[in-house]
């Protein structure tokens, strides 16, 4: 690695779309361990270091730094790969050079996903402050307090507060001259790219409401705030914070979730995310992805048909509570009570008559349930 580039590993394939992830202050790439492989099956992912952090020279930048000479280093690293364009993901500091670069060069960012960070990190002084400290005394003490700024109690990555513990001080205070003079509240409305704002609701640092006015600022933009994260979710919790990237990032679950609203109904689609916790986030994910993403969205078969293979194999299956919800599925592809009758007295034929007898009760209810509901 040479001392003119950002220190980076690249993963995925080199013809999937570049996907690149930035750190927070006092971390290495290794914040983004249990993320970045997951994405790499559909982006070429780059994750980096800050200059003095993990690989990358200190010497990159120094004393009154600003984010706009890190959002270059970026930059510098994206020409060096030959990535043009790209999507971006950030986290704190790293997340602020995203939003730099979405104001500075729009040309260049596809996608912005901004995380546990701000458009203005609370002022000047505190920052002038650490970074006085960190060239006074070094980071060892700073090191000591990590975990109570970074996570919740009793939660720890050692790997990561081992990074926080070697960084370059020179390096790391040069750091928190940039976000001292980081203020880009005035300039949200110019950002114009499909952009993403994730907040810990437990992040004491960046609390939920920096994240918020960000998403109220920036227009189109999308909110999503994780239960029991602080302010580095990507290492407390990966799975919840790879769903919410996905969705923003991945075409196919993004237009799988559209999908799965337009079936199953708006009512359906947000109980089942308000049920989602970090067990259950992968699945829903799946999903949407490939499930809604990837073969309801197939021309090749029409809703109304894919809504009879559909209602046929989970009476096969004798799966009636799904059967339920895709009966009303199947009224919103368009299909007739008539039809649906049709469709369970060939099921009659093929899976048996007790499995399409309780195929027709389940029908029969979820019918007359939409009478009573209509108006």
């Amino acid at each position: 690695m040479t001392d003119t580039l950002l220190n980076h590993r690249a993963e995925g394939p080199a013809s999937a779309p570049p996907l690149l992830l930035g750190p927070s202050l006092g971390t290495s790439y290794a914040l983004w361990d249990k993320v970045a492989p997951e994405l790499s099956g559909a982006h070429r992912v780059v994750r980096w270091d800050l200059p003095g952090h993990g690989g990358s020279a200190a010497g990159l930048i120094g004393p009154g730094a600003t984010v706009g000479d890190l959002a270059g280093l970026v930059l510098a690293l994206a020409d060096a790969l030959g990535i043009e364009r790209f999507g971006y993901a950030g986290v704190s500091l790293g997340g602020a050079v995203g939003l730099q670069l979405a104001v500075d060069h729009p040309d260049r960012v596809s996608s912005l996903a901004v995380i546990c960070s701000s458009a203005h990190f609370d002022g000047a002084k505190p920052w002038e402050e650490r970074a006085a400290l960190v060239r006074r005394e070094g980071l060892s003490g700073l090191a000591q307090s990590a975990d109570a700024r970074w996570f919740t109690p009793g939660f720890t990555v050692p790997e990561l507060v081992r990074d926080h513990r070697e960084a370059d001080p020179e390096a790391y205070a040069a750091c928190c001259d940039a976000l001292a003079a980081f203020d880009v509240r005035g300039r949200l409305g110019e950002i114009r790219v499909p952009t993403l704002l994730v907040a810990g609701r437990e992040d004491t640092a960046t609390p939920p409401g920096h994240l918020r006015q960000i998403a109220d600022a920036v227009p189109g933009a999308a909110l999503v705030e994780i239960p029991g994260a602080s302010h580095l979710a990507p290492a407390q919790c990966p799975e919840a914070v790879l769903t919410a990237l996905r969705t923003h990032f991945d075409g196919a679950a993004r237009r799988g979730t559209e999908v799965r609203r337009e079936v199953l109904g708006d009512p359906h689609v947000d109980r089942a995310q308000a049920r989602q916790t970090p067990f259950t986030a992968r699945f829903q994910d799946f999903i949407s992805r490939y499930a809604w993403g990837e073969i309801w969205t197939d021309p090749t078969l029409t809703r109304r048909e894919r809504s009879m293979i559909t209602l046929t194999a989970l009476v096969a299956h004798g799966h009636y509570d799904e059967l339920a919800m895709h009966v009303r599925a199947a009224r919103r592809n368009g299909l007739t009570p008539e039809e649906i009758g049709a469709v369970l007295l060939q099921t009659a034929v093929y899976c048996g008559v007790p499995a399409a007898n309780s195929a027709f009760a389940t029908a029969q209810r979820v019918l007359a349930e939409e009478d009573e509901e209509a108006p």
